[in-house]
């Protein structure tokens, strides 16, 4: 039986105010775990939404440039495409364009996956990775402060797409995960991982994704065909920043602040 979470679900008029929302989430939590633990570590997705968020967090008119830790911020990706860094598919590229580049994230706290290299090690490396910098024993499962997660019009997030192997395995942290629609390979996080996090959020815009968010949100428990269903959080709530486009087919939130709820069971 999937675990029961609370969806929040905040509707913004347009993609560049999700965007911002994106932003102001991605600072308080890092602000929110530097204070409490001394360390925030964030997990970010590629595409067009967190690109715009990316570029709100460098811009030195905006006040989020100031507020994160930098200096106490661990970044890492959530997936990644088998390409190397500076291709133009690569998730890293983007982000190290439009954020990395502008702000004063030291080196050796962005831990990118090496989509230059075998798949299966790639995903070898990178959750070595995770285990060595979070000190990890066993079996133990990492927990990030914050995962940020887009979902495609065909229902996938991360790189756990419909009907692929990965969707299935509840053992390692990273994952090589073969996916046939696209005849490329990926690496990505696994479920249990996503699951973990302290705040799990989609970033999600367009009426092209509409229909499959509301398949995903009220339709049937279905997550070899929704793979987004699988992720239902530990701490029981699940975060959803949409544009109303994305949104026109959920409820309509009832109070002022455009925020509306759902208990998915």
């Amino acid at each position: 039986m999937p675990r029961p979470v609370t969806v929040t679900y905040r509707i913004s008029s347009t993609p560049a105010e999700v965007a911002k929302a994106a932003a102001e989430l991605f600072t308080s939590t890092a602000i929110k775990a530097a204070e409490t633990r001394g360390l925030a570590r964030i997990a970010i997705s590629g595409g067009t939404t967190p690109k715009a968020m990316f570029a709100l967090l460098a811009d030195p008119a905006q006040p989020f440039l100031k507020q994160v830790p930098w200096d106490k911020l661990d970044l890492y990706w959530v997936d990644e495409r088998c390409v190397p860094p500076d291709h133009a598919d690569s998730n890293y590229r983007m982000t190290k364009e439009t954020l990395l580049s502008k702000v004063p994230l030291p080196a050796e706290r962005i831990h990118r996956m090496e989509g230059e290299l075998d798949p299966e090690v790639a995903a070898a490396r990178y959750e070595s990775t995770i285990r060595n910098s979070f000190k990890l024993e066993g079996a133990e499962t990492p927990t990030f402060d914050l995962v940020l997660l887009g979902m495609g019009d065909d229902g996938h997030t991360a790189s756990l797409f419909p009907h692929t192997e990965g969707l299935n395995d509840l053992t390692h942290i990273v994952i090589a995960n073969h996916v046939p629609q696209k005849d490329t390979w990926r690496i990505t996080l696994t479920s249990p991982v996503i699951n973990q996090g302290r705040e799990v959020a989609f970033l999600i815009e367009g009426a092209a994704k509409a229909q499959v968010l509301h398949e995903v949100l009220q339709g049937p428990f279905q997550p070899d065909t929704f793979p987004s269903q699988i992720i239902r959080p530990a701490s029981g709530k699940l975060t959803f920043l949409l544009d109303s486009a994305a949104a026109s087919k959920l409820p309509e939130p009832a109070g002022a602040d455009h925020t509306g709820t759902l208990e998915l069971r």
